[in-house]
């Protein structure tokens, strides 16, 4: 059998904020002919993101480019490569890069623009071409489902511990993490995996338990202890404050966050999820003695970094036990949305 030439994809065709009527699904897509340095993949599994959602509905803060194939995690198998790829071969499974051009770190203005499902074409769809940079080799002791998962949240949780290289988590050090969304989640096991003690905090008990499975140390619950920055604080040793903090919350949960930070720890902002108007001024920075830290996911250089830890440490990522199949996207947006999963909702496109 020779290559496919059309595909079908998902496409966000307008902005509407009150349903995923707009997200459509469409047959016989041309595939692009494939150039000297580009890779066409067979794409095995897509996870989606809050990002996702927020795209059609007209909630997300970065620019995008309509219509557009949503989607910017996956993982997929290589089919055929252009003569001047080296990177990956035929039969290589393979992961999405969230900006096809944040190759290391600082981040440039070009990479910002370069998001896959919002900026550019994404990953919802059966094949897809795309350049040799945009590609990282999956873990080895990963399966599709679990690799589709590592595009954005795990690497934002790995840009978050060791981006900024002069206060790259050390073992020993104490991390805060925050609720049970992905980053969180692949923040606890990262942090675990170096030596750190990691503190958590949820909102139920049965949640609880499935982070201290994880490699949370301590639990809080946010919904009963309203000044859980404080608690927190006061399990660290001397009362000092958190190393780490991944901020994922925003506005509503930075004003605790700050009261848990140590003195030169770092505060890294991801997350945009819960409005207050008791948000913080950037003086609080200097009233404590940290940093605070905006990120945009990671680079490949990190990606790659990230993925051998995950092998030599056996991390497996945490993936929702609802697989929706390619024909449900929509439905797989719904049920993320009424946030009814734990761990990442993954899309199974390859039978």
């Amino acid at each position: 059998m020779g290559l496919p030439t059309t595909t079908r994809a998902w496409s966000i065709t307008e902005i509407k904020k009150d349903s995923f009527d707009t997200v459509v699904l469409k047959d016989s897509v041309p595939i692009p002919k494939l150039g000297e340095r580009e890779v066409l993949i067979q794409i095995e599994a897509v996870s989606l993101n809050y990002r996702d959602l927020a795209i059609p509905k007209g909630l997300y803060p970065f620019p995008i480019n309509l219509p557009v194939v949503p989607g910017s995690d996956s993982a997929g198998i290589v089919l055929a490569t252009g003569p001047k790829v080296t990177k990956v071969s035929k039969g290589d499974r393979v992961c999405t890069l969230f900006n096809e051009h944040h190759q290391a770190n600082p981040i440039t203005p070009e990479a910002v623009k370069s998001g896959l499902g919002g900026a550019v074409d994404g990953t919802l769809r059966e094949y897809a071409v795309f350049g040799e940079h945009a590609l990282v080799k999956a873990p080895s002791t990963l399966n599709a489902i679990e690799a589709s998962t590592l595009t954005c949240a795990p690497l934002t949780a790995w840009n978050a511990l060791y981006g900024l290289q002069s206060k790259a988590l050390k073992p020993g050090e104490w991390v805060l993490t925050q609720g049970t969304g992905g980053v969180s989640l692949s923040g606890i096991q990262f942090a675990a995996a170096a030596g750190a003690t990691v503190v958590a905090t949820t909102s139920s008990k049965e949640k609880a338990e499935e982070l201290k499975k994880l490699g949370a140390t301590h639990v809080i619950n946010y919904k009963e202890t309203s000044n859980w920055g404080e608690v927190a604080r006061s399990l660290t040793p001397d009362g000092n404050g958190f190393d780490h903090i991944l901020e994922v919350g925003g506005p509503g949960s930075l004003e605790q966050s700050l009261k848990a930070i140590k003195l030169e720890g770092v505060i890294t902002i991801i997350g945009f999820l819960a409005p207050s108007d008791k948000q913080p001024t950037l003086m609080e920075a200097l009233n404590h003695v940290c940093t605070v830290r905006g990120i945009f996911v990671g680079s490949k250089q990190q990606f790659v970094e990230m993925n051998l830890a995950i092998d030599s440490n056996k991390i497996k990522p945490v993936v929702d036990s609802n697989i929706f199949s390619f024909e449900d996207v929509k439905k797989a947006y719904q049920y993320q949305w009424d946030q009814k999963h734990y761990g990442k909702v993954v899309v199974k496109v390859a039978n």
